[in-house]
């Protein structure tokens, strides 16, 4: 059995001498050399964004923030990667983290709908009833009144400040959020039968 042992990783030893790769480049000694015919290369990288919105349509967020890091490394961070991680942090709870990335989506891109909407969701989230308000009639602007999902938030923030007096320690986390396409979230009042 011991004999058996050695063989094996007198194999992996020569099998890892074999690899064209030295870290992320190519060993100098396989420039040029074309791979035996069949063997199928891949040249097309797979895009990160893709990636990482199946994944949160799969529910890992955790997975999907690193999905979206890897895009953002080799795309920039734009105004899409920051509404990404906006709603994955959201998901997760962050509220702090999403509300950063939503700020930024939102200075790059001000005429976003989704990224206002999300925003206002995150601040519903947080309790900042006024300022959700604001958010999502500014979203609702942009949208055109066209996405039931943000006439609907915004509707909840108005009845949240109408009905703000004091707010009773029970009664805060009743809010749901529902994923819906296109990155957008919807408040859900679980008070509301």
């Amino acid at each position: 059995m011991r004999g058996h042992y050695i063989v094996n990783s007198a194999l992996a030893v020569l099998v890892a001498a074999c690899v064209p790769f030295q870290g992320d480049r190519i060993d100098p000694a396989f420039e040029g050399v074309e791979p035996p015919p069949g063997t199928v290369v891949l040249r097309d990288e797979v895009d990160q964004m893709i990636v990482g919105d199946r994944l949160m349509e799969a529910g890992e967020y955790d997975l999907a923030i690193r999905a979206y890091y890897r895009a953002a490394a080799t795309r920039g961070t734009d105004a899409r990667i920051l509404i990404a991680l906006g709603s994955a942090s959201l998901a997760l709870g962050r509220l702090g983290q999403a509300e950063d990335f939503l700020r930024g989506a939102v200075e790059q891109v001000p005429e976003e709908p989704v990224a206002w909407n999300n925003l206002g969701v995150v601040l519903m989230e947080q309790g900042n009833y006024g300022e959700a308000r604001q958010v999502f009639q500014r979203a609702f602007a942009l949208d055109s009144g066209r996405s039931d999902d943000i006439r609907e938030n915004l509707r909840l923030a108005i009845a949240r400040m109408e009905n703000l007096v004091y707010p009773e320690p029970e009664n805060e986390n009743r809010y749901g959020l529902e994923r819906r396409g296109g990155g957008r979230w919807l408040l859900i009042d679980e008070t509301i039968p």
